[in-house]
């Protein structure tokens, strides 16, 4: 009988999902919606009417398990009074099964709390020194995370790609769409190193390449990030393709310096200037709310008294293929000897480990374990 798996879950479950707060958020949302200038800003409109049915569904199926544990509870006491139970026997361990099967399959929603898990992603991907090497790497990573997006039922584009002087790419920006993109994806922000026999070498001898991966959610235009025009300078150029030729007559090609933080995003995926300049400020939007996240972290570790390193340059991840064949990822110990599954898109034992760590770090906050 499953029950005693369903007991230590109940518990554990309802501590960290805070079911409450969700109601607040909803109620508040929906009174929003009820302004008469509400539809005055339609995009802003349109992503807090999606947040507010994102709210009310999940309040909905949590408090559906609820009452199921409230009437299986019942059952159990009649259970329990009657000399000769029978039937309820039997009803009451499906539904504890039942519901213990739900509470797994629900499970990591817990892991999708952030304020940002439920919008898209952007993934930027930038090779590592290392010249044709690191830059082929790069490109195997990008399709990597198109494959797992196709797999997975997302919808991915390439907003920009720098293309490498001989093969591969110096750099590349996907916009993933779909719900819980940026929950799902945010694990992969980090260092990601590949030993191989290069393909590059006549000596056929062993090398290793580094690439960088930044994850970002995207902003929503909910005045999250404000740019001023007097903070960005644009420059447009020709695009051009492997080798550095120009590849376009026409000056298509934008480049955005945002001033007061220094950061450059250029964009020349598409042939129209104003598309390249939408890309490029997406992921400006999108970069400067990754740092702004990235100081509430530190300044919460800071607080509890954790270390935390500097920058996000931490090497996460290693994929080896000679003189054996292995994934393992640095954070959560988890390791697969199928290098080319994982390679072609097969990301999900990689990224449920690290959720599974986030629920299980929650769950001890939750209980008083831990520091701070």
């Amino acid at each position: 009988m499953p029950s005693a798996r369903c007991r230590t879950a109940w518990p554990t479950f309802w501590s960290v999902f805070d079911l409450s707060a969700l109601e607040a958020e909803a109620g508040a949302l929906e009174r929003a919606s009820a302004a008469p200038n509400f539809w005055d800003d339609p995009d802003r409109a349109r992503a807090q009417m999606q947040r507010l049915a994102e709210r009310q569904r999940v309040v909905e199926t949590w408090r559906g398990l609820e009452r199921r544990l409230r009437d299986g509870s019942e059952l159990l006491e009649l259970t329990a009074a009657e000399d000769d139970p029978g039937p309820l026997v039997e009803e009451l361990r499906a539904e504890v099964g039942a519901i213990g099967d739900e509470i797994e399959r629900l499970s990591f929603e817990l892991a999708f709390a952030g304020p940002y898990d439920e919008r898209n992603a952007i993934v930027a991907i930038h090779a590592g020194a290392g010249g044709t090497e690191s830059q082929d790497w790069a490109e195997i990573l990008q399709r990597m995370y198109l494959r797992w997006a196709t797999h997975d039922g997302f919808e991915a584009d390439i907003v920009d790609v720098m293309p490498g002087e001989e093969a591969g790419i110096k750099s590349t920006a996907i916009e993933i769409r779909g719900h819980n993109a940026y929950g799902w994806l945010r694990s992969e922000h980090g260092v990601h190193r590949l030993v191989r026999i290069s393909p590059f070498d006549a000596s056929h001898s062993r090398h290793t390449s580094f690439a960088l991966v930044e994850v970002m959610p995207e902003v929503e235009g909910l005045a999250e990030i404000e740019i001023k025009d007097d903070d960005i300078k644009l420059d447009v150029f020709n695009a051009s393709g492997h080798g550095g030729q120009n590849v376009q007559k026409n000056a298509t090609a934008v480049r955005i310096t945002h001033l007061p933080s220094g950061i450059v995003v250029s964009c020349q995926n598409e042939r129209s200037l104003r598309r390249n300049r939408e890309s490029a400020m997406l992921v400006l939007e999108s970069r400067l709310l990754q740092i702004e996240l990235q100081k509430q972290e530190e300044e919460r570790a800071r607080i509890k008294g954790e270390h935390v390193e500097a920058g996000w340059g931490n090497q996460i991840r290693s994929y080896v293929l000679h003189p054996y064949k292995m994934v393992k990822d640095l954070r959560t110990n988890y390791e697969t000897s199928d290098a080319e599954r994982v390679l072609d898109g097969d990301l999900d034992g990689l990224l449920r480990a690290y959720l599974q760590t986030q629920i299980g770090d929650a769950a001890v906050a939750a209980s008083g374990g831990g520091s701070g």
